[in-house]
């Protein structure tokens, strides 16, 4: 089992110098108490943040990302979306790989 990832995650790229926090929008459906996020929360600046400096263009690590997260939940939907886990990956168009240090919360599971 994996951890559902929430609003607050810690988020870090394989290029990005710094840490990143996932944000999601106040519609967001909510589990334990905090909005749970899906494979589609991806949007640069709505829901992934820059993380400080890139190694690959040497300026500011602003995320590229076109598609969602994978693989996602295969079984809990949320907003028949399914739910993000915490061994969801992101890849970014400039060759990053974007994933979940810390889920945001620790007590909901997921497939």
């Amino acid at each position: 089992m994996s951890i559902c990832v929430c609003t607050g995650a810690v988020l870090k790229c394989s290029f990005g110098a710094a840490p990143s926090s996932l944000m999601l929008l106040p519609t967001t459906e909510h589990t334990a108490s905090l909005p749970a996020a899906t494979t589609m929360d991806y949007i640069p600046f709505v829901n992934i943040m820059p993380f400080g400096a890139c190694a690959v263009i040497g300026g500011p690590c602003v995320p590229a990302t076109s598609a969602p997260w994978a693989p996602g939940s295969p079984t809990v939907m949320i907003a028949n979306k399914p739910a993000l886990n915490n061994l969801s990956v992101l890849a970014c168009s400039l060759g990053g790989v974007i994933t979940v240090t810390a889920p945001g919360q620790a007590t909901v599971m997921v497939p």
